[in-house]
């Protein structure tokens, strides 16, 4: 019988043998199944073995850099392993991780594997309030955070062991005391595949966070999906932006690169600066590169030339990205972005992946080792063309959560009828291609007629005075509701009714009559920490009313 490593490894490789071939892969791919595995100690550490290549390079604002091997990665997390067991860390225990693109979360994350803790990751832009409510329903045991943010646990009760990241603190333990511990680290037991290892707070645009519990198979093997989906292969350089505490770092921050053997490069800075980011990514010699809409449509707005040397992979995900974002790096970098979809409760579920024809605005196709159904919103059946994006559950893809923990009603109601109900709308084409329409409580219909607001968004963005753009519907007494835009506007524009009518002009020009801008208000947008437009808070704004407004009949 094979070992969990040995499954492992034959399902990856496979996906790298087929990296451009999607047909093969998606026909020939199975979901390794073992009944034991523990990422950390059986692929982690048995790639690291005597392996003096790059697993993570971290260059700060101020130049410094931390470069560790996979081997030095692995000792370290071994010594952490090893220390946390000493201070009472037990299998199943929960910890609150909350630091920063720092060695140590890399360092924890893989030796909390090991003790086959659970972990809850958390950014450091979390106050008490969302803090109290973390250790409360996730049950915490133990924390982990920067010294500087120990402070905010100050009024978050609860029996835990506070561990402080970079500087003692009276009533905390130092975690730079585990470097003193022993390398030797011995599991104290077999970690069965099924086995909690991650609960992830969702962001929360539209409701309170929920709570997704991973596995330790869903989330490790998952991710070689999302692998596959980016294009990494042994040796590459791979950037992505995303902040730690959401599924995002986890999925290629840690595990699509190092299931790949790839090296994780991050570049801290406390504001975003294009150039600087660039200069990095031609100095280190990035080479696959991914980044959430919001960066994309920043870097857009600086000189791309400036990138000597384009990584040969880029993608996004966490938003639809926009085409005319697409068609700006193409001309610029003669690579194009490669968007994907998934959730905190997945890995990539559908994606362009590497090689394939590309059909402007489509996300792509199912993922490897996910079955995808569109099911009509009326009857609920699948094989729709446009419908609520699901996941077959008949054949269980791996890379899916085993629920939201302590929620029974909204875990069923997610999984009812053998799908994964995602929540969100697509269409299909033809050729098995899927373009995203919209969360399934964001589309709206005006005059009967249905709009997807990322379509009059990306209509929007086409437009040189507009960096960002979010449309919600807005009540009328004749349409019932009529489509209105709050936009962001690039560099030397400014609000006003000029700009607006500018916009509105635009909007007549680009859309259907139907789906044209009626309203218009200019300001930022309403975003969570982890960088998604709060649709939620602009929908009760714009219920509300603004004196802000412009309207389009005022323009005629």
């Amino acid at each position: 019988m094979k070992t969990g490593t040995e499954l492992f490894r034959g399902a990856r490789d496979f996906l790298l043998e087929h990296r451009e071939d999607y047909a093969t892969a998606y026909e020939g791919f199975t979901w390794p199944r073992p009944e034991r595995f523990n990422w950390a100690l059986d692929w982690f550490d048995a790639v690291a073995a005597g392996n003096d290549r790059i697993a993570l390079h971290i260059v700060e604002e101020d130049g410094t850099e931390v470069r560790l091997t996979f081997a030095e990665t692995a000792e370290r997390s071994a010594r952490v392993a090893t220390w946390l067991r000493e201070t009472g860390v037990r299998a199943g225990d929960r910890v609150l991780v909350m630091l920063g693109n720092q060695a140590e979360l890399w360092e924890t994350a893989l030796a909390a594997m090991k003790l086959r803790a659970v972990v809850i990751p958390a950014t450091p832009l979390l106050g008490p309030a969302d803090l109290r409510d973390r250790a409360e329903r996730g049950d915490v045991r133990h924390v982990l955070v920067r010294s500087e943010d120990t402070g905010k646990f100050d009024d978050v009760p609860g029996d835990y062991t506070r561990i402080a990241v970079g500087g003692a603190r009276a009533g905390w333990l130092a975690y730079e005391d585990a470097y003193d511990a022993s390398a030797a680290f011995t599991p104290d037991g077999p970690t069965g595949a099924d086995d909690p290892l991650m609960l992830y707070f969702t962001s929360g645009t539209t409701a309170r966070p929920k709570l997704v519990e991973h596995t330790h198979t869903s989330y490790p093997i998952g991710h070689l999906a999302t692998m596959y989906w980016i294009g990494l292969k042994p040796g590459d350089v791979h950037l992505n932006i995303s902040s730690p505490g959401w599924a995002k770092h986890a999925w290629s921050n840690l595990f699509a690169p190092w299931n790949a053997e790839a090296t994780v490069f991050i570049h801290n800075y406390t504001r975003f600066d294009a150039a600087r980011l660039m200069a990095e990514m031609d100095r280190v010699g990035v080479t696959t590169f991914c980044a959430p809409p919001t960066v994309w449509r920043m870097l857009i707005q600086a000189d791309l030339g400036a990138l000597r040397t384009p990584p040969r992979e880029v993608v996004a995900a966490g938003e639809p990205l926009n085409p005319e974002v697409i068609e700006q790096v193409r001309r610029a970098w003669g690579v194009t972005i490669r968007d994907g979809f998934g959730q905190t409760e997945t890995a990539v579920q559908v994606s362009n992946s590497p090689g394939q024809p590309l059909k402007t605005g489509s996300m792509g196709r199912p993922s490897p080792g996910f079955r995808v159904e569109l099911l009509d919103p009326v009857t609920g059946a699948p094989g729709a063309d446009e419908g609520e994006i699901a996941l077959d559950l008949s054949a269980r893809p791996v890379g899916v959560m085993t629920g939201y923990h302590g929620d029974p009603e909204r875990t069923a109601e997610a999984m009812a009828g053998g799908y994964y109900r995602t929540g969100d709308i697509g269409s299909r084409d033809a050729d098995g291609y899927i373009t995203y329409v919209g969360r399934s409580d964001d589309v709206f219909k005006a005059s009967d007629y249905k709009i997807s607001p990322f379509e009059l968004e990306s209509a929007l963005l086409e437009h040189e005075a507009v960096a960002e753009a979010a449309v919600v519907p807005a009540p009328d007494t004749l349409r019932l509701a009529v489509p209105k835009a709050y936009v962001v506007l690039a560099e030397g524009w400014e609000p006003g009714p000029d700009t607006a009518k500018v916009l509105f002009e635009h909007s007549r020009q680009v859309l259907a009559p139907y789906k044209r801008l009626r309203r218009l208000e200019f300001g930022p947008l309403p975003k969570t920490v982890s960088g998604k437009i709060r649709r939620i808070e602009l929908r009760e704004a714009t219920a509300a009313g603004s004196d802000a407004e412009y309207r389009e009949e005022d323009f005629r």
